[in-house]
């Protein structure tokens, strides 16, 4: 530990498994532990979430507070984005305006926030902070975010997986109608060499075979209706 601290000098050095602070020669026990993730990938348009959670010592009071900010990967400087006490007060400048929402739960221990339409220019650092007085003392954790768009191999593997979905049970529908009306075409050509007449209850038995038959056939339409609907919608 002292190893440590000396290495620390005069500066900041976090403990996180053990939950201590060197902090200009001071040794101080963390009584707020944040997490967050340490990298977070999204794409272009779809809504992101940066997860962050925090313990703390302390019952939650009207007087925790929580801080997002933003520092673009270029710059040094950090902005910021959300600020939350009791109420959400998301940015209503810059970038993020009208982009960030609050989906966490203080009582939860959960400070996470979404990013709405996120582009490229998105990328960058983001801390949470959180204090809970008396409990104000406690790591910074920083998440690293990269936004890309989507390739065209991952919008073909989501339309192959909906065609397989789709196309699938279609197929062993239209199959297995194809079955039945072989056989009753070979049974109908069998009955016709030797001469044979049909009761009236094979007719009408034929007439509910007719129904089943075209009610499969309507249902395999109906399939393939639907896989084409599907494929425009995703594209």
């Amino acid at each position: 530990m002292q190893q440590s601290g000396a290495a620390g000098g005069r500066g900041c050095a976090l403990f996180p498994v053990l939950g201590v602070l060197f902090f200009q020669g001071v040794y101080i026990v963390l009584s707020l532990e944040i997490h967050a993730d340490a990298h977070v990938r999204g794409y272009v348009g779809e809504k992101i979430k940066l997860k962050c959670t925090f313990k703390s010592t302390s019952a939650v009071t009207d007087r925790l507070t929580i801080d997002w900010t933003y520092r673009p990967p270029s710059s040094s400087r950090a902005e910021s984005i959300f600020h939350y006490q009791s109420f959400q007060y998301p940015t209503i400048a810059g970038t993020f305006r009208d982009r960030i929402s609050w989906v966490g739960n203080v009582y939860k221990g959960d400070a996470s926030i979404s990013i709405s339409n996120p582009t490229i220019k998105d990328n960058g650092t983001f801390s949470c902070a959180v204090k809970n007085p008396p409990d104000v003392h406690h790591n910074i954790p920083m998440t690293e975010l990269t936004v890309t768009e989507r390739g065209f191999g991952t919008m073909l593997s989501s339309v192959a997986l909906l065609s397989i979905l789709v196309f699938v049970p279609s197929a062993v529908v239209v199959a297995l109608l194809l079955v039945r009306m072989g056989r009753k075409a070979a049974g109908l050509k069998k009955r016709s060499r030797s001469g044979y007449k049909k009761s009236s209850i094979e007719v009408s038995d034929d007439t509910d075979q007719e129904e089943e038959d075209a009610c499969m056939a309507r249902l395999c339409v109906r399939c393939a209706e639907c896989l084409d609907s599907d494929y425009e919608e995703t594209y």
